[in-house]
């Protein structure tokens, strides 16, 4: 199969010239061509330039898609969400809306409890239909590629139950879905809050089963006051890499708890949330591979402390940007309005949050050098929106100006 994208207004293509990940300047270098033209063949980009420079005969076989007066970007790479679960929770936000915090509600028997316990109760095949509707509409938003986690079963059926889902949607959805396995997100009511206890049913059993049966490529684990100290996460990490689970760690987003030193520590892949992170954790990033994976959505929807993204940014922390989608704190996975987010209260750059959106997201699921950008030789994950240029996308929030999404080189109808 060949496809011809022709004569957009901006191919914005997020130029890698061969590099994982790009940090400090580097992510504002977007490498738009403009009146430029893609030619795909078998699901992968064989070319992209100029219009102008387009020379090779097509077949009347090829697919020509006219992008005139649109722009064309890589798809989104959302790389932290939690899309797979049962149940709402807007009755919560309503009780935050009144002033309760995030923490009341929790005690109370709210927060990742009433998730926890819709999704014991739900079937296998009813977390399935209920993701599957989720991942087509991140697609209409550009998304294209999305790492799930578990984490809202915290046993061993309901735990096996999510990734066998996630790997499902990995199997038969068009979206690539990455799988993780979260099941030190909270300390389940069975354990009686004796947290080590659970760490010690994590490490014997449900990590060892998780990992001989390859339900997931990452782990990750919950740092913070009241769920899994950094010990604990150290156990947690290093026993999944055993297992061929590469870290991931939820850092520092209530407190600055040491979640990034940890996730430099045990050569986590990022460190998710950041926002009270301290100079002691940018200073470990700095000194390892470890990205940022920042989301702003959470901060937005909770009211809290946004991450410090121009620190980290400044440091040469390599940055990417995820939507953090879950029931509880971030009831969105549009990308465009975590990037208009990330503009406006965290300081980036409309460049910056394109790059982390796209190139820095994959590279946070090991995943860059296929996907991310719009190079010869990666995948033809694209995304084409009407709108007058890039910067116009984080600008005009709220409104979905997305016209055309193409996966491995397939046009997409919804």
């Amino acid at each position: 199969m060949e496809l011809l994208i022709r004569n957009a207004k901006e191919v914005v293509t997020v130029s890698a010239s061969g590099k994982r990940v790009k940090i400090g300047k580097e992510m504002r270098d977007l490498g738009v061509i403009e009146r430029g033209s893609i030619f795909v063949k078998d699901g992968i980009i064989e070319w992209v330039g100029r219009e102008a420079d387009w020379t090779i005969e097509t077949s009347t076989e090829t697919n020509i898609l006219d992008a005139s007066e649109k722009v064309v970007l890589p798809g989104f790479v959302d790389s932290h969400t939690h899309l797979v679960f049962a149940g709402s929770r807007e009755n919560e936000f309503a009780l935050r809306a009144e002033g309760k915090t995030y923490q009341e509600i929790v005690q109370a028997g709210g927060g990742i409890w009433s998730t926890v316990k819709e999704v014991r109760k739900a079937t296998k095949k009813e977390l399935k239909r209920a993701a599957e509707k989720r991942l087509d509409e991140m697609m209409k938003h550009g998304t294209t590629t999305v790492e799930i986690k578990s984490g809202y079963g915290l046993d061993m059926d309901n735990e096996v139950k999510m990734l066998e889902v996630i790997n499902e949607l990995e199997k038969e959805h068009y979206m690539t879905v990455v799988s993780t396995f979260l099941g030190a997100h909270a300390i389940p009511p069975e354990y009686d809050n004796n947290s080590d206890e659970y760490v010690r049913f994590l490490l014997d059993k449900l990590i060892p089963y998780v990992g001989r049966k390859q339900l997931a490529r990452f782990s990750d684990v919950f740092c913070e006051k009241g769920y899994f100290n950094t010990l604990q996460g150290e156990y947690v990490l290093n026993e999944g890499k055993k297992f061929g689970l590469r870290p991931k760690v939820h850092a520092d987003e209530l407190s600055a708890c040491g979640g990034a030193e940890l996730a430099a520590k045990v050569g986590a892949i990022s460190a998710d949330h950041l926002e009270h992170m301290s100079s002691k954790g940018i200073d470990a990033l700095r000194e390892s591979e470890v990205l940022a994976t920042l989301l702003p959505g959470v901060s937005f929807f909770l009211g809290h402390q946004y991450a410090p993204a121009r620190e980290l940014i400044e440091a040469g922390v390599p940055v990417a940007l995820a939507s953090d989608f879950n029931p509880g704190s971030c009831m969105s996975f549009s990308m465009p309005m975590m990037m208009t987010i990330a503009c406006t209260q965290m300081k980036m750059t409309p460049e910056e949050t394109i790059t982390a959106s796209t190139l820095n997201g994959a590279a946070a699921l090991g995943l860059s050098d296929k996907l991310g950008s719009i190079e010869a030789g990666k995948v033809a994950d694209i995304a084409i929106y009407d709108i007058p240029n890039y910067r116009y996308l984080p600008y005009h929030f709220g409104t979905n100006f997305l016209r055309t999404v193409i996966k491995r080189g397939v046009i997409l109808e919804f």
